[in-house]
């Protein structure tokens, strides 16, 4: 008889365990979905006009996210290059670019939504969501 008690709590501390393994799960899924929101309207504001609307980029003068090998590399050089800028030649998809990309003038939320918007659209997926605590990390680094 106690051996089926045990069997039935065991039973009940899995069931209850993995609950709360799929409620994080959709936490997270929540957040991203909201920040993927914010960050579209970021994009479409401030990256729209070289990146294109399906993150294209134009051919030859500025490069695509979409799809982008160089945008999945290096989440922090994704936010270094907001936050200061990009100048100089950058290879994306085996293809060579040399345009200057500006500094967004964006605050730490504002970088890690857009981020998560274009690291989740135009055919890429990231392995994880990009925080506004990552990004003031990386600002800090180049004080």
């Amino acid at each position: 008889m106690n051996k089926n008690k045990l069997t039935v709590l065991a039973l009940f501390s899995a069931v209850l365990l993995a609950s709360f393994s799929f409620k994080s799960v959709d936490d997270q899924s929540d957040a991203l979905k909201k920040s993927m929101e914010a960050g579209k309207s970021t994009y479409n504001a401030v990256c729209l006009a070289c990146h294109m609307n399906e993150g294209q980029g134009i051919p030859n003068v500025f490069p695509p996210l979409a799809k982008s090998d160089y945008l999945v590399k290096d989440v922090d050089r994704n936010i270094k290059n907001l936050i200061q800028g990009l100048q100089g030649e950058i290879t994306v998809n085996g293809k060579k670019y040399n345009q200057v990309m500006p500094a967004t003038g964006l605050d730490d939320t504002d970088i890690a939504n857009v981020l998560n918007y274009v690291m989740n659209s135009f055919g890429n997926k990231a392995e994880k969501m990009v925080t506004k605590d990552q990004v003031a990390k990386v600002r800090a680094s180049l004080k």
